[in-house]
């Protein structure tokens, strides 16, 4: 790093924090805005000298300029409902825009190899029995698969199917950067599971039921395993082609979008796991709690249409904000 440069790089972002720090309280709600973002950069600053500068005066003038504004910004409102506000309508719909041809990809590789197994375990009775006796399949289809669903009180139910899905949209996520391998594999998994309980169904008369079950909460569940595991595939992408950008900056930059994308995730399967609680086991005429399930994936498609096209054509990345990302030092 050099010194003098970075010092008169950021000097001036150094005194306006101080001078709006001098004001105290008297602060416009745009400055108070601005107090926080100084703030965060300032601390940057400062980490940034800590492992590199040797000297002290700087150090300690920037020290007592962070705790300074570190004391102002407690007692001053964070606008957090505008950060919120943004990742919703801007961040997490950009990010799942993005990836929506890989999310596309898996959704039809997914659907395409579970077909394939339940048409196999269908049609093979010696695969129906390499699975399970024919008792045992018998009270699957004919009980096990429907009281499932109703088996337990809602609201734990709810509570317990959204924990999982979410573990296992974060595990997609985060296992991308390992060449995506990880996903691939979570996607084989739980597409055979698919296909073996729907050839089963099918095998026994049952696949009306399978579908009426299913797909109440199924489409926007599997939508939002399809996103995050197309996302793990992009990010594991990056690591092979990170196109024009330096890999280390591709990867970090993909990741935090990518990750981010985690939050936004865990809303919708929470909506699915509060449709299969309430909907999938409820009286309602099949067709009723099917036209549930596709109004809910429809209102997640069409949001994410929406929103994420119009963030990606304001050149959108759903990545952090500029000023909230670690600033490189200036060099020579």
């Amino acid at each position: 790093m050099d010194l003098e440069v970075f010092v008169a790089t950021h000097r001036g972002e150094w005194d306006r924090l101080a001078a709006l720090l001098d004001r105290g309280r008297r602060l416009a709600p745009a400055e108070t805005d601005e107090l926080v973002e100084l703030y965060r950069r300032v601390s940057t600053h400062l980490s940034m000298l800590r492992s590199s500068s040797p000297d002290p005066v700087l150090l300690t003038r920037l020290s007592t300029l962070v705790a300074r504004a570190r004391a102002g910004v407690t007692g001053t409102s964070t606008p957090t409902w505008r950060e919120v506000s943004r990742f919703l309508t801007v961040g997490f719909p950009a990010v799942v825009y993005r990836a929506r041809y890989w999310a596309l990809a898996v959704g039809v590789g997914f659907l395409l190899l579970s077909a394939s197994v339940a048409t196999w375990v269908a049609r093979s009775p010696s695969v129906q029995a390499s699975i399970a006796t024919p008792a045992q399949i018998r009270e699957l289809v004919d009980t096990e698969f429907e009281r499932y669903y109703s088996a337990h009180p809602a609201a734990a139910f709810a509570a317990q199917v959204w924990t999982n899905n979410a573990w296992v949209a974060a595990a997609a996520l985060a296992f991308g950067v390992a060449l995506g391998v990880p996903v691939l594999y979570l996607l084989w998994q739980n597409a055979l599971n698919v296909g073996v309980a729907a050839g089963l169904m099918a095998a026994n008369g049952k696949l009306p039921i399978f579908f009426g079950l299913v797909l109440p909460h199924g489409m926007l569940e599997l939508s939002a395993v399809f996103v995050a595991s197309g996302l793990g595939l992009r990010l594991g992408w990056t690591v092979i082609d990170p196109g024009r950008r330096p890999r280390a900056l591709a990867l970090a930059s993909e990741g935090r979008a990518t990750l981010s994308a985690a939050l936004g995730l865990a809303g919708v399967l929470a909506v699915s796991g509060a449709i299969e609680a309430f909907v999938t086991p409820s009286p309602l005429p099949t067709f009723a709690r099917v036209a549930v399930g596709v109004a809910a994936v429809s209102a997640f498609v069409g949001y994410v249409g929406w929103f994420g096209s119009r963030a990606v054509r304001a050149g959108e990345t759903g990545d952090l904000p500029a000023e909230d990302r670690e600033q490189p030092a200036p060099m020579r």
